[in-house]
């Protein structure tokens, strides 16, 4: 058994993989400011706990934003 090792700062390939998210899409979100990047020479990473934040519909207040769907 292989443990999963949960990183703070994934790629955009990893980011599409977590979320089902195309690459436009969350280029279209980081222009937004909806999720954070960091750029390290030519090389993006996206910050996991923004993404989890934003795919959970969260606000900053903490409340769940109105086009949030529950199932």
């Amino acid at each position: 058994m292989q443990a999963q090792v949960a990183r703070e700062w994934v790629t955009y390939r990893q980011a599409e993989e977590i979320t089902g998210l195309s690459r436009t899409t969350l280029r279209k979100l980081v222009d937004e400011g909806e999720i954070q990047i960091r750029r390290v020479g030519r090389a993006v990473r996206i910050n996991r706990e923004s993404l989890d934040t934003y795919m959970r519909g969260d606000t900053e207040d903490g409340a769940t934003s109105p086009d949030a769907r529950t199932e």
